[in-house]
């Protein structure tokens, strides 16, 4: 009975204490100056110059500083310095190294050097490789290290050009495996080589710490200590673009020999677990099965909020931080969420400051008007939860195999017939019904935001759409039957044969998707008569097939690596085609007059030149139909209104940094939206002390009748 009534009185107790039950995070951090955000997979690599992929970047674009960033606020997107005290500045040479002008014939320009200066007074996160110049560590000293926060001691240093040099370097390391190592050795002068030569010093000393800076690279030249210059062949304009990746962060050696002391890897002490960067952040906390945290780097010092943009971002309140130093948040705790409603419960509790939209929690959240306008439903809006939507530079895509002899090649019948199946499959249609209408029904490759794409009828694809009403409205049913027919498909039939034409797609598990969306597409093509056969293998299989040009029809998608029309449109290039050359052009589509214009457009500047050239390709593409376009995604967010600077960039992956939370307001509205429902407990707690109650008045009429 005593226990009864002392388990009750804490209830009681707790009950009147007023905190919040349901708050995943440690007391101590309440009220401070905290993102909260999840992540669903622990990422790969954190080395930068192995990581490539989308999750891996959400925490490298925030630790390591390349020279260059896209501007947070700035359409289209425009690259600025970033580590680089200025634009790099870019000097043509000839065949003999001669200088030539600004605007000298791209077919003169032998040589591109690009010249950067850095930000003097950067400096590297705390770490315990910065110690002392030649750290080194007896394994026994390892005995009860686990992670960086082991280390008693850490120091710091300057960053300088050298540590930049370094990192290009590491791009053909014989020991890392970098994906961006084959396109790298076509562009910058002596690598190659410089790689043939790693791998064989590697196989002389093996075991040994590879010291790249025994090994110079002709086409990286340190001028001083903060200048340093990178040689590539021909013009090549896109190559600033990789500037701002985390591919061309700097490396300091010291990270790299410290890591490879023995009984390191054993201890998970490595780049791709600890990375060692001069950004605004350092990853402090690294348990995946768990969180990750992000803390404020106490040496950054570099950088400010930007001080201008776009018409209108002054009146939404995105220049209201302009000139404060960054980031403007102290520490970034990703938890690992596997499952989405755990994920949006949390969302909803005020846990977590920002959250995408899954499939299950869309109606819940956002309303779609007549027009096709998306906002947040009325419960988002009591709330306060605002939407923030952006066009991908993504694409997902059908292609058809340019060497198959039904559907590929440049016959009027086969163009006939690929243009009635453009015509056919309603993507607009499978954006509202599969992606819940986030998405827009492509016209090109090139998708908004990028430069090349015109909005409007100018931007229409003729051959599928007609502009009606102010808008694209896709051509009749009638009209794909009439061109099926004149490519010899009659009612989907062969006049010739007499045979059914059936058509055969090849896809993953994971590509079109699952038994809805096949059965989707299968009716498509019964709209015209034509029979859809699906080949769905595993990923492995799928790629096999597509290198050996052993497909009809099979489903794509393609991210860009930089917001040019030159990572699109390159997917088409005859020469890149996969089955004959191994490259990205999954079609092996060959048109001569395209792959003419590719080559004259690709190593221009943006202009209209460049526009008008990029116009009649898209005409080519449009005629010629290797691709049905398929959709460009949006990106839904929604975030709660203590959040501030909230503006979609789908090209910066350091955007965080940007973001300003109002902690107090957090405070005061998690905990008006999670205050436990104390009536039942009050109830429950009246009806256990009656049954005590009870239980003791008959317990002591027994003892008293005793």
């Amino acid at each position: 009975m005593k226990a009864l009534l002392a388990a009750l009185s804490f209830l009681l107790l707790a009950a009147c204490d007023g905190g919040l039950w349901n708050d995943p995070y440690p007391v101590a951090d309440g009220g401070k100056d905290i993102l909260y955000t999840a992540f669903s997979e622990r990422p790969k690599h954190l080395d930068p110059a192995q990581a490539y992929s989308e999750n891996e970047y959400e925490f490298l674009a925030l630790i390591y500083s390349p020279p260059l960033q896209y501007h947070y606020l700035k359409r289209p997107y425009q690259l600025v310095p970033l580590a680089a005290s200025a634009m790099p500045r870019v000097t043509f040479l000839d065949r003999n190294r001669r200088v030539l002008p600004e605007k000298a014939d791209p077919a003169r320009i032998a040589y591109s050097v690009y010249e950067i200066h850095i930000k003097p007074g950067m400096r590297y996160q705390p770490h315990p490789a910065f110690v002392s110049a030649n750290y080194m560590l007896d394994p026994a000293d390892l005995g009860g290290v686990y992670g960086l926060n082991d280390f008693v001691r850490t120091g710091t240093r300057e960053v300088t050009a050298a540590d930049y040099a370094y990192q290009i370097k590491r791009l053909v390391h014989p020991q890392l495996h970098t994906p961006i190592a084959a396109v790298m050795s076509e562009y910058i002068v002596g690598m190659k080589d410089y790689a043939v030569r790693l791998q064989a010093a590697a196989r002389e000393h093996p075991g040994d710490f590879l010291d790249l800076n025994r090994y110079p690279l002709p086409g990286v030249e340190v001028v001083d200590g903060m200048t340093y210059r990178i040689t590539i062949h021909g013009k090549y304009p896109q190559f600033a673009y990789w500037l701002a990746m985390p591919f061309f962060s700097p490396m300091p050696q010291e990270a790299e020999r410290f890591y490879a002391q023995p009984g390191m890897r054993e201890r998970n002490l490595s780049l791709d677990w600890w990375p060692v960067g001069s950004g605004p952040y350092y990853l402090s906390e690294n348990e995946p099965n768990r969180r990750m945290v992000l803390t404020r780097n106490p040496f950054y010092d570099s950088e400010n909020y930007p001080g201008e943009g776009q018409p209108g971002d002054a009146q939404a309140g995105l220049l209201a931080d302009a000139g404060k130093p960054l980031p403007l948040i102290d520490r970034i705790v990703f938890s690992l969420e596997k499952e989405t409603i755990p994920y949006w419960n949390k969302f909803l509790q005020g846990y977590y400051d920002a959250s995408g939209i899954s499939s299950d929690s869309f109606d819940q959240a956002v309303q779609v008007s007549v027009s096709g306008e998306a906002n947040v439903s009325d419960a988002m809006k009591t709330q306060g939860i605002t939407l923030s939507t952006a066009v991908a530079t993504s694409t997902f895509y059908t292609g058809f195999n340019w060497l198959d002899a039904t559907i590929g090649g440049n016959s009027e019948r086969a163009r006939k017939l690929r243009q009635a199946i453009a015509i056919a499959v309603d993507f607009e249609e499978f954006v509202s019904i599969f992606a819940n209408g986030r998405g827009i029904a492509a016209q090109s490759p090139i998708p908004p935001g990028i430069f090349g794409y015109r909005d409007g009828k100018e931007g229409i694809n003729r051959y599928v759409y007609d502009w009606a009403d102010g808008a694209p409205k896709r051509k009749s049913v009638a009209e794909a039957q009439r061109l099926l027919a004149e490519a010899g498909y009659p009612g989907g039939v062969d006049a010739g044969t007499k045979q059914p034409l059936v058509i055969h797609l090849d896809t993953t598990s994971g590509g079109v998707g699952n038994k809805s969306r096949l059965d989707w597409l299968r009716k498509q093509f019964d709209k015209i008569g034509v029979q859809l056969d699906v080949r769905s293998t595993d990923y492995n299989r799928f790629q096999d097939k597509l290198r050996r040009g052993d497909t009809q029809m099979y489903y794509f998608g393609w991210n860009a690596d930089y917001p040019d029309p030159e990572n699109f449109l390159f997917l088409l290039h005859g020469p890149q085609a996969k089955a004959s050359k191994g490259g990205e052009n999954a079609s092996n589509y060959a048109n001569p007059e395209f792959d003419r214009l590719f080559e004259q457009m690709k190593n221009m500047d943006n202009s209209p030149a460049r526009q008008a050239i990029i116009d009649r390709m898209l005409e080519i593409l449009r005629r010629d139909s290797p691709w049905l376009w398929g959709f460009h995604p949006k990106n839904y967010v929604l975030q709660h209104q203590w959040l501030r600077n909230i503006k979609p960039n789908i090209m910066a992956n350091n955007k965080l940094k940007y973001w300003r939370v109002d902690v107090g307001q957090r405070e005061q509205l998690r905990r008006s939206w999670n205050q436990p429902e104390l009536g039942p407990l009050w109830l429950a707690g009246a009806a256990l002390l009656l049954f005590a109650g009870g239980i003791w008045l008959m317990l002591r009429r027994r003892e008293e009748a005793r």
